[in-house]
């Protein structure tokens, strides 16, 4: 193992929070509701430069609740409601049994003054993009967020009752994780020549 790769911090759902936010439209909107799903199968893999790569398990995920009124409703939805959404969303949007991973990878992220943008390639649903994440830090957390566009990656927005409901194409990503573990990775720098040397000697 090379000295690059001690200089990383890994999560997972047990460390960080990775949840979807959907959106309705279409006439019936009013009736129904935006909803917050978890991925609740994921790995998150951040290296001194800043670097990025996050996987993660399309058919991992559940629904935490509606959003009624701007806050979330976990009454709003019946169990019934909740493993009908789930069954449609992974089955029948993601497809996980033709593309079972969903991949993030960024080389770098820069600094801007709100924080950090990464930019990086998304693999989903069997089709690759460009994406930029954006993160900022939020008291003892740093949230990444990304906006994806469905239509981008082949994936048909969900549509019932011909049309009249429907849910936008554009989704948005928030992956929370802990800030001091990333601080502390992130702050040590890529390494120097000089210690990928020191940590070979010490591996001989």
């Amino acid at each position: 193992m090379g000295f690059w790769q001690y200089r990383r911090v890994i999560f997972d759902a047990a460390q960080a929070e990775c949840l979807i936010y959907t959106f309705k439209e279409g006439l019936l909107s009013a009736v129904a509701h935006d909803l917050i799903l978890r991925v609740t199968r994921f790995t998150v893999e951040v290296d001194a430069a800043g670097g990025i790569d996050a996987r993660f398990d399309p058919a991992s995920l559940k629904v935490v609740g509606a959003v009624v009124s701007g806050r979330l409703a976990p009454n709003a939805l019946s169990e019934r409601d909740r493993v009908s959404i789930e069954e449609n969303i992974v089955n029948d949007v993601l497809e996980p049994r033709r593309a079972p991973e969903i991949r993030f990878v960024a080389p770098a992220a820069t600094r801007i003054a709100s924080g950090f943008r990464a930019g990086g390639r998304l693999a989903l649903h069997g089709r690759e993009r460009p994406v930029t994440v954006a993160i900022a830090g939020e008291g003892e957390t740093l949230i990444a967020r990304a906006r994806l566009h469905q239509p981008d990656f082949g994936i048909r927005p969900y549509r019932a009752l011909l049309g009249t409901l429907r849910i936008q194409a554009d989704v948005e990503v928030r992956l929370t994780v802990p800030r001091r573990l990333v601080d502390a990775i992130v702050a040590s720098g890529p390494p120097t020549q000089e210690g990928q040397r020191a940590k070979r000697g010490s591996d001989e």
